[in-house]
């Protein structure tokens, strides 16, 4: 599945970008919210999610790069994500709190992961989320190289799920271009994001 990021479009026309990603094989909307604090810059929130929300019907996977993003899943629930994506790094002891009050709200949990923190750390968490999103470069900003020692966490994610017969789906994001795309999926990611690539017009993909 393609998940094109709404990160790497222009913000002035929104609403095209996702017709693009729409017209050019995207199966997900995938919508990176930035506060400024978890990661340096800021990028838009639940207002933006909504307005989009009537011109598509392509799943929104709203992946929550914010302090506290307990605080913030059930408004974005309401402002039409379908997908929920938490940081596991400041969740850390509420993580599985966070996971049941997305699936209370009828929505698909994600955890993330940094480039810096094991896929071991998840632990029994992995019974519990219907993603797994692998970040193959520190996040906060588009347009990075991809980390090529990440892609062994898609390898590790696939082997884990299928040792312990588990079903969710595993995601990569950063640095996704003409030239990584193979790898990532060699390893074993079934959702793959990607921004600058996408919408550029240098990634070509076939549903």
């Amino acid at each position: 599945m393609l998940a094109p990021s709404l990160l790497s479009a222009d913000f002035s026309d929104l609403k095209a970008a996702v017709s693009m990603i729409e017209s050019q094989g995207g199966s997900v909307v995938h919508i990176d919210v930035m506060d400024g604090q978890f990661v340096p810059e800021i990028s838009y929130g639940q207002p933006v999610v909504r307005s989009l929300r009537p011109h598509t019907l392509l799943p929104f996977d709203v992946h929550l790069m914010v302090e506290r993003p307990e605080n913030q899943i059930e408004s974005f629930a309401k402002a039409g994500a379908d997908w929920i994506t938490f940081h596991y790094e400041n969740t850390i002891g509420s993580a599985r709190n966070i996971i049941e009050k997305i699936h209370s709200l009828g929505k698909k949990a994600g955890i993330s992961i940094k480039p810096a923190t094991a896929v071991s750390q998840l632990g029994s968490l992995l019974d519990a989320v219907d993603l797994v999103l692998v970040m193959t470069v520190e996040p906060g900003f588009g347009g990075q190289k991809l980390i090529p020692e990440c892609r062994d966490k898609i390898k590790e994610l696939c082997a884990v799920r299928k040792e312990r017969s588990l079903d969710f789906m595993i995601s990569v994001d950063g640095g996704v271009n003409e030239q990584t795309i193979s790898s990532v999926i060699d390893a074993g990611a079934d959702v793959i994001v990607s921004g600058s690539a996408f919408f550029k017009g240098a990634l070509k993909w076939e549903k």
